[in-house]
């Protein structure tokens, strides 16, 4: 297949939901014949992550990447509350907007509470779970990283931790380390050091971001609270689950990936020599473990 058929190409589609109109932007490469291949970002990045990672799997899969409204270019109207919930209801209704019926998952950061929503919401549809960083348990939790965030949950939202969280983690030093921290120092060469400053510039800097991510910090408490209605989700459907970690990842540490084995009992685990954002630095080993884990299943 020629090059260019491979490359990512840019859209944007309206839809309408229960909260609302909204423009989804989305990311999409390869054949539409082919398996559908989910790719759900996270903080504080948008589809603009896997930029380099969908020509490596678009040869073999219809690759689709959206970004949640408070991301990228996704538009949402102005009385949105930033929730899970309603960004998952967002991604729900684009995809079925999309037309896309069966797919498999690959959750990283933000798109591991959106992605498993979406597999509660539709089990049958989820043919595969790849996760990337992508957390479900508090064995995955990096206390250092997330104390502010708990503090925040722990004193119910106030104003004083929300400032402290403001000023600790929405910060562009802090966007700059979630990308460097945990890589090798022979690897650090291969960060994009542009990507950052735009993640933070677009997603994080200024009030009204600024708001919407302190929302999402709160509400992360509720993902979880369901962690048990995850774990639940992956016992009974024994779906397959691959786990790809950047075991350096100060956010969301390596035992969070060991520990899918705990309920997805064929899980796969990789722990991979780089940070939170693997695929800056390990692309090509990532692609190459997707492609067989999701040939070993027929995919």
């Amino acid at each position: 297949m020629a090059t260019k058929a491979l490359a990512p190409t840019y859209h944007d589609v309206e839809i309408s939901t229960k909260l609302g109109d909204a423009t989804v932007h989305y990311i999409e490469a390869g054949d539409k014949s082919k398996p559908v291949l989910l790719l759900l970002m996270g903080f504080p990045s948008s589809s603009t992550h896997y930029r380099d990672f969908i020509p490596l799997m678009a040869d073999q899969y219809h690759v689709l990447a959206p970004d949640f409204p408070g991301f990228g270019l996704t538009k949402v109207q102005g009385d949105f509350v930033y929730s899970f919930d309603n960004l998952a209801t967002v991604i729900s209704a684009w995809l079925e907007k999309m037309g896309v019926t069966s797919y498999a998952s690959y959750i990283f950061d933000y798109g591991s509470p959106i992605g498993f929503r979406l597999a509660l919401e539709k089990p049958s549809a989820v043919k595969a779970i790849i996760t990337q960083n992508g957390n479900a348990y508090d064995e995955g939790f990096g206390q250092d990283f997330w104390a502010p965030i708990f503090n925040l949950w722990d004193t119910e939202n106030s104003q004083e931790a929300r400032d402290i969280v403001r000023d600790s983690v929405l910060t562009q030093a802090t966007t700059t380390y979630q990308y460097y921290m945990g890589v090798p120092d022979a690897d650090k060469h291969l960060v994009d050091p542009e990507q950052p400053i735009r993640d933070y510039l677009q997603n994080v800097a200024g009030k009204e971001n600024q708001e919407h991510q302190l929302d999402l910090f709160y509400d992360y408490r509720n993902n979880k609270a369901a962690y048990p209605k995850w774990h639940k989700y992956l016992e009974e459907s024994q779906v397959a689950v691959l786990a790809v970690w950047g075991k350096g990842d100060p956010a969301f540490i390596a035992p969070g990936a060991e520990v899918y084995k705990q309920h997805a009992k064929n899980a796969e685990v990789h722990l991979l020599d780089a940070g939170h954002f693997a695929l800056e630095t390990v692309r090509w080993e990532i692609a190459a473990l997707c492609k067989k884990f999701l040939e070993k299943i027929d995919f």
